[in-house]
């Protein structure tokens, strides 16, 4: 997503924070519409990169796969064009907010926000949201591209929230008045189809209820300021096929066990998500140290070898799995505000109860998407001013070393990324 970070003189203008990037700091995910341009806002970046990995054709969650005989490229990592508009009430209260913004790339132009909102006045307090947007919950899958310190989120985020946004409506309590008492408090509650952006419909009548509490950054100090969040969802898959695998239990521990009842096709097969996430922003005479902490855990349901949620009805066996994974975060400015450096470590488990070597063990049944992966990266960024700034990442990626034919060691899928980001 995109956020502006615009000045006005009109005392009338109003804040409004933006339904995505709910949990940066105080004044970031503002911004202000100004009257003399019609209520229309238009905004956009464009991040061009070089990347350089391990080896040739390696599959990586650092801007998608390499292509078989290639291990260097340059790409258009993302190019996005925005458009906002606001209408006033006779009070100069914003009422109704509508966006629109689009993705163009060398891979084609697609839509990733259409939505709208109405925005109540009377109190101030509540909102309703709809139309395709981003999914209120984590911390990491609502932080912008355009703010986020590392080139890319974590195998997590993009593996159960693909895409992060989905089509449905979303009701939010999110007091604008800042005298309110409980300002810092925010709370989205929404349903969505659960494809996301990866089926062009829906595939069955089951919906996604996510929802999230949020404290907004929170001074606790002069120097120092805290956020936190829960989130929640409680979602499903219609059952297609009889066949449903989970792992079991006694002398079945380590194995799948097959449940192939007639009786299962047309059941609900689930996927439910718990999170919690928390910041620390400190300032310091460089600038700012952050630390952040997110850890997500539950259950999903997908296929023998991809842990994504599927996009159609699946007729091959459901896999049914526990998953739990975390990001971590430590950056710091050094010598002053443009320049900072960062470490992020991520690790996705998508399967707890069987660990590396009883994957690939005859009769376990288990494949691909059993396998758990960790990501150690490390990167510098050089923020000219706020139209460009540069990132150059290097990012370490660890397998489980399990019986799986090719999976016996490490594969050697590291990727270094040099990005530039224009934005205006």
């Amino acid at each position: 997503m995109i956020f502006f970070f615009l000045s006005t003189k009109n005392t009338y203008s109003q804040f409004l924070m933006d339904m995505v990037d709910t949990t940066t700091e105080v004044g970031k995910g503002l911004f202000y519409l100004y009257k003399k341009f019609d209520r229309i806002q238009i905004g956009g970046y464009i991040q061009p990169q070089f990347q350089v990995a391990q080896q040739k054709g390696i599959r990586t969650y650092n801007g998608g796969d390499f292509a078989p005989q290639v291990n260097n490229r340059f790409m258009l990592r993302r190019g996005r064009i925005r458009f906002d508009y606001i209408r006033f009430n006779k009070k100069d209260q914003p009422s109704v907010h509508f966006v629109f913004q689009f993705d163009g790339t060398e891979r084609g132009v697609v839509i990733r926000d259409f939505w709208g909102r109405i925005l109540e006045n009377k109190w101030q307090l509540l909102s309703l949201t709809a139309g395709m947007f981003a999914r209120p919950f984590g911390y990491e899958v609502n932080l912008s591209s355009s703010d986020r310190e590392s080139p890319e989120r974590g195998r997590m985020s993009q593996i159960l929230m693909r895409t992060e946004r989905d089509l449905g409506t979303m009701a939010s309590f999110d007091p604008r008045n800042k005298e309110h008492p409980l300002h810092y408090l925010k709370f989205d509650a929404g349903i969505f189809n659960g494809q996301g952006l990866t089926a062009t419909n829906e595939t069955d009548s089951y919906k996604d209820l996510i929802s999230r509490v949020s404290l907004k950054p929170y001074p606790v100090s002069n120097s120092t300021k805290i956020s936190a969040g829960i989130s929640y969802l409680n979602g499903g898959l219609y059952q297609n096929s009889r066949f449903i695998n989970k792992v079991g239990s006694g002398v079945n521990k380590n194995i799948f066990v097959i449940d192939s009842s007639i009786s299962n096709i047309g059941k609900k097969a689930p996927r439910l998500y718990h999170g919690a996430d928390a910041q620390l922003r400190i300032k310091t005479a460089w600038g700012y140290t952050e630390l952040r902490a997110e850890y997500w855990w539950g259950t999903q349901t997908a296929s023998a070898t991809n842990n994504e949620t599927p996009a159609v009805l699946l007729n091959e066996p459901y896999y049914i799995r526990k998953f739990d994974g975390a990001f971590f975060y430590f950056l710091q400015h050094i010598i002053n505000q443009f320049h900072q450096i960062g470490i992020k470590y991520d690790w996705f488990d998508p399967n707890t109860k069987l660990k590396g070597s009883t994957l690939g063990q005859p009769g376990s049944g288990t494949n691909t998407g059993d396998i758990k992966y960790s990501t150690l990266s490390v990167g510098y960024n050089k923020y000219f001013h706020e139209n460009l700034k540069v990132m150059l990442w290097y990012e370490i990626v660890k397998n489980e070393r399990t019986v799986l034919p090719g999976f016996s060691g490490d594969i050697e899928d590291n990727v270094f990324t040099c990005r530039l980001q224009f934005r205006f």
